[in-house]
């Protein structure tokens, strides 16, 4: 079991946990539980702040559409004023002569009118449709953001983890190095060795003590951020359970199977809906030729009636329906310079979409050819730490035999401590990589 830091939960922090989810997991149990890698990504699934908000703004996009499909109802509007009116003055021959008509003081109405849209050049369905390909998009970028805090949960995962393998190799040098410090303070009393010998050891020893201290910091401010990147309290233990991460070797697949799932990744998806989009533009764009056809009615009632001259003293009430028709002429050359942007903004996006493409291509590429080489690279690092192992059983047996110097045998300490670290960081940098290929493909 690695040395780590504990996950805790009271009762009433672990209920909150559970209503707001509203599932039921064993990540997390009322008695303080390790945290496995599988575990940490379905927690970042479910409570990530990013991800939070990549979801927030796909229900924006959902009720955006709701907002484009009401363009097809009837817009609605009451009216009702007073007002008080001066009497009408009538001027001849400039300002010389002027009559003076009396009118109704008060001026009052009291009106409902609609208007249904029939006819817009196709602009109406043409934003309805943009809207579901931005809420598309919100989807996607869902999902990308899901895969994004994943690689990054798991990469900060493994990073402590092969801190904290360094921490058990250190301390399992120090406890080695105690002993080779005892051994030559024993060499020093009986005169066969110098103070020289007792200072390298005991400064060998302070270093490896300095490597401790300063890596079980790193190990705490990683397990910070991957407290954060879970929104777990702070403060609280963390227990990372990594006791089968490299249970089993990994294999790699055919290129072509990778290359072939890239192709099909979020990334490119939402590029081609970008590119849709600029075509769904180009389509609202066009029916500005177009005339717009609408059914409109209004009725009310008016005080006085105005529609005679002099005016009735009484309140009369006038209903109309009817169908309106406008075209804007002035479209039909301004509109030119509108089309050539969009059919420029379709040709931008199909040249992104192009570079993309490229970029991906060139990143499976990239991940591919590195976990090849961190599984070459594995069984040289076995080899290796094999042959660092036999050469300081060599140079230990020299040195108590008084056949080599304690410089000999801190190097070969120290190449042996470097192939142990060589070797099990390999196999987290295989594990790594794996996942590494997986996202660039589009497979996490």
């Amino acid at each position: 079991m690695h040395s780590n830091y504990f996950i805790t939960m009271n009762k009433r922090s672990f209920a909150a946990f559970i209503v707001l989810f509203g599932v039921s997991t064993p990540i997390l149990a009322q008695n303080p539980q390790q945290l496995s890698l599988e575990q940490a990504i379905q927690l970042v699934s479910g409570q990530n702040t990013l991800l939070h908000q990549a979801r927030i703004n796909q229900k924006i996009k959902e009720e955006e559409i709701r907002e484009k499909k009401e363009q097809h109802l009837p817009e609605m509007d009451f009216h009702a004023s007073y007002a008080r009116i001066t009497n009408l003055t009538e001027f001849k021959n400039g300002f010389k002569e002027k009559t003076v008509t009396q009118t109704i003081p008060e001026w009052a109405d009291l009106i409902a009118s609609a208007r249904l849209p029939i006819y817009a050049g196709g602009a109406i369905k043409q934003s309805i449709k943009k809207a579901k390909q931005e809420n598309q998009i919100a989807l996607l970028q869902v999902e990308k953001v899901g895969n994004d805090v994943k690689i990054e949960v798991i990469a900060n995962f493994l990073g402590i983890f092969k801190l904290m393998e360094l921490q058990k190799l250190l301390k399992e040098n120090i406890i080695e190095e105690k002993d080779r410090l005892h051994e030559v303070k024993q060499f020093r009393k009986h005169g066969t060795v110098t103070n020289n010998e007792v200072l390298r050891a005991e400064l060998q020893l302070s270093n490896t003590q300095l490597k401790l201290m300063s890596n079980q910091r790193n190990i705490d401010v990683a397990q910070h951020d991957l407290q954060t990147l879970l929104r777990l309290p702070e403060g609280e233990p963390l227990s990372l359970d990594t006791s089968n991460l490299l249970a089993h070797r990994l294999s790699v697949g055919k290129y072509e199977s990778y290359m072939e799932m890239a192709l099909q990744k979020e990334e490119l998806r939402i590029s081609a809906q970008k590119e849709a989009i600029s075509i769904t533009e180009r389509s609202i764009v066009k029916s500005n030729y177009y005339p717009k056809i609408a059914l409109f009615g209004s009725y009310g009632a008016n005080y006085p009636n105005y529609m005679f001259f002099p005016p009735n003293p009484y309140v009369y009430t006038l209903g109309k329906i009817g169908v309106e028709a406008t075209w804007s002429l002035s479209n039909l050359y301004k509109n030119k310079t509108r089309m050539h942007i969009a059919n420029q903004k379709i040709e931008a996006e199909k040249a992104e979409m192009e570079l993309l493409e490229e970029e991906i291509s060139d990143r499976v590429f990239a991940r591919y050819s590195q976990f090849l080489e961190v599984l070459d690279k594995l069984p040289v690092t076995e080899k290796a730490q094999i042959q660092a192992a036999e050469n300081y059983r060599i140079v230990k047996l020299k040195y108590l035999n008084q056949l080599a110097l304690i410089t000999d045998m801190i190097d070969a300490d120290n190449s042996l401590l470097e192939a142990k670290f060589n070797v099990v960081s390999t196999r987290i940098d295989t594990l790594m990589k794996h996942y590494e290929l997986r996202y660039a493909a589009g497979l996490l």
